[in-house]
């Protein structure tokens, strides 16, 4: 659970290898037909039918065109209406043929009728428009790691900028590109909404992509891992995310992917030539050991480590010191701490319930290798001499009561110029944190003492001071000092995940 997921297995013993299975269907597949709907006077052509796949993939390709939700779609055919099971290889569908399709789309909900309206006599749906609440996902069965998850994500305003430019569509041949045109259809409703949503198309196809988070216990489906589900769509969506202008590389390679450059020193032969390597990082995993108190010390414990290996120079195997240090930093900086371990005794993944502290703004300048702090020192140091000055023009806060400072530049403060400061290489360098300093703009955490249980939920920061909780579909205001005491050592929620993004350069 700890490893950079590639996309490429399943990461759980005795899952099927999911390109296995794609390179299979494919080459057994029947090629898609092109047909055409029509529906509220408008006609659709050229849409890719597969015979092979079921109606329910059809209807969900008419779902992204129209919006007419599957189950209030009737799709004429010979002989009544299309249903969810109908097999479309026996109904001889032609090149070109045109489909009737009925049904009305989703509507917004309406404003309340009363005039007058009181906070405890609101609806979940009034109160949530009342407050401006953000949209919540609704749970479809042991689903909330999956909704805590697209939360999180949904905060990065840059992914759903990528997602939009993304021009494929729900086809039932590209699995991958199945997964990201779903994700962006959900964020798309999530932002014209304030009820809760049913992500079925998205559970959908990521259940086609990785089959094991459709594995079932007595019918039910069961529990899965966040991280394991965060770190897998990240997979895909680095693949089939359209290149960043002016580059080759798509969002999370430029966004979410730092470099580590890796020193291996061999203990028992100083004399012998260090190896040093370099690679891509989305996430920086946080040890937890009985001495780790805060999340940065965690963070450093993994970056160094004694390994065996064999040494060319002693014909032996030796004790080599592994040191790691970030040689890019990504605007967006995920942390995953390692909560769960497995005990062979019981059989089942336990919880380290240890509390350890995470801050709402990160320094990661210790993480960096000597060159890179050397690069992000003056944005950095400017950075820090801009907060300190506001922090001491700051009024004090009363007791009980939080902070309201803001971020932003006070009116009377000069505009700076910030290309004195920041690295002109780095400046090239789209989607990469110049200044090494972050805030926490998302966290997701779990309760429970085993991953195969519990539940998920979703941190989301709207503001100085204001998070939204997305509990499933029940979303809510909290403030950062509820935020803060999610950093375990209880049976509440604690953090699982973190997610970073670069303090702006105002």
């Amino acid at each position: 659970m700890d490893q950079i997921y590639s996309g490429e297995q399943t990461t759980r013993a005795g899952a099927v290898d999911h390109n296995v299975n794609l390179r299979y269907l494919v080459a057994h597949a029947m090629p898609p037909i092109k047909v055409s709907i029509k529906w509220s006077g408008k006609k659709y052509d050229d849409i890719e039918l597969s015979t092979d796949e079921s109606a329910l993939v059809f209807k969900t390709q008419i779902f992204t065109l129209t919006g007419v939700p599957p189950e209030r779609q009737k799709i004429l055919i010979k002989g009544g209406l299309l249903k969810d099971e109908t097999d479309l290889d026996k109904l001889g569908i032609k090149e070109g043929q045109i489909f009737m399709v009925m049904g009305t789309a989703g509507d917004l909900p309406k404003a309340p009728e009363k005039p007058i309206l009181f906070v405890e006599d609101m609806t979940d749906t009034q109160l949530a428009e009342a407050l401006q609440l953000p949209a919540g996902l609704q749970n479809l069965g042991n689903t909330c790691y999956m909704n805590s998850m697209l939360q999180c994500l949904r905060t990065i305003p840059e992914l759903q900028d990528s997602l939009n430019r993304y021009q494929g569509n729900i086809t039932g041949v590209d699995e991958g590109g199945n997964l990201t045109a779903s994700m962006r259809d959900l964020f798309k409703q999530l932002g014209k909404t304030t009820e809760g949503s049913q992500p079925l198309v998205f559970l959908q196809m990521l259940r086609r992509n990785f089959p094991q988070f459709a594995q079932t216990s007595q019918g039910i489906f069961t529990q899965q891992d966040a991280e394991e589900c965060w770190g897998e769509v990240v997979s895909v969506l680095k693949a089939k995310l359209p290149p960043l202008e002016g580059t080759q590389d798509g969002f999370v390679d430029k966004y979410m992917s730092g470099e580590i450059v890796t020193t291996l020193k061999c203990i028992e032969n100083p004399d012998e030539e260090p190896i040093i390597d370099r690679e891509l990082f989305t996430k920086l995993d946080c040890h937890i050991s009985i001495e780790t108190n805060h999340m940065q010390n965690g963070i450093l414990d993994t970056l160094k480590q004694e390994i065996q290996k064999n040494s060319p120079t002693l014909g032996r195997s030796a004790l080599y010191l592994k040191t790691s240090r970030v040689s890019r930093l990504p605007q967006y900086l995920t942390i995953h701490f390692i909560r769960f371990f497995w005990k062979p005794a019981e059989r089942v993944r336990a919880k380290i319930m240890r509390k350890v502290k995470f801050p709402l703004e990160f320094d990661a300048h210790q993480l960096c290798t000597p060159e890179l702090q050397q690069r992000t020192a003056k944005a950095r140091n400017k950075l820090q001499e801009i907060e300190n000055e506001r922090a001491n023009k700051r009024p004090a806060a009363a007791p009980g009561e939080a902070s309201t400072a803001t971020t932003d530049l006070d009116a009377s403060e000069t505009k700076v110029d910030w290309t004195q400061f920041v690295d002109p290489e780095l400046a090239k360098d789209i989607g990469a944190n110049v200044s090494a300093q972050y805030e926490l703009c998302a966290v997701l955490t779990h309760v429970g003492r085993s991953a195969d249980s519990g539940h998920y939920i979703g941190w989301a920061k709207r503001a100085d001071n204001e998070w939204i909780k997305y509990d499933d579909d029940k979303v809510s205001i909290v403030r950062e000092e509820d935020v803060q005491k999610l950093d375990g050592g209880g049976d509440w929620h604690m953090a699982y995940i973190c997610l970073y993004r670069a303090k702006k350069l105002e």
